[in-house]
């Protein structure tokens, strides 16, 4: 298992443009979650232009699907979406892997 970061650019607006879709993004969100692939998420704030969201996966591949059937990404609220992976070497699961 490996840990990937799932980062949204947020459109000017969104938290105007969010509720419409806000249903459908939880249940993706917390589904994933329940199968213990997404392991936090949610909106940077001040100004509210990203949102992160943690991942504990084989490889990429479901970031990246959920990234494209997730409501926000499809109706335009995210401008942007990169996922990358990441190190840890503090906390959660380690494996004494240098950054």
């Amino acid at each position: 298992m490996a840990y990937y970061v799932l980062e949204y650019t947020l459109v000017d607006g969104y938290a105007e443009r969010r509720p419409a879709h806000r249903a459908e993004h939880l249940q993706l969100a917390r589904a994933a979650h329940e199968r213990g692939e997404l392991l936090l998420a949610g909106a940077l704030g001040e100004p509210l232009d990203r949102a992160l969201l943690v991942w504990d996966t084989e490889d990429a591949t479901p970031v990246e699907e959920f990234a494209a059937a997730d409501p926000y990404v499809r109706h335009g609220l995210v401008t942007r979406w990169t996922v990358r992976p990441w190190t840890v070497v503090v906390g959660g699961r380690t494996d004494g892997a240098a950054p």
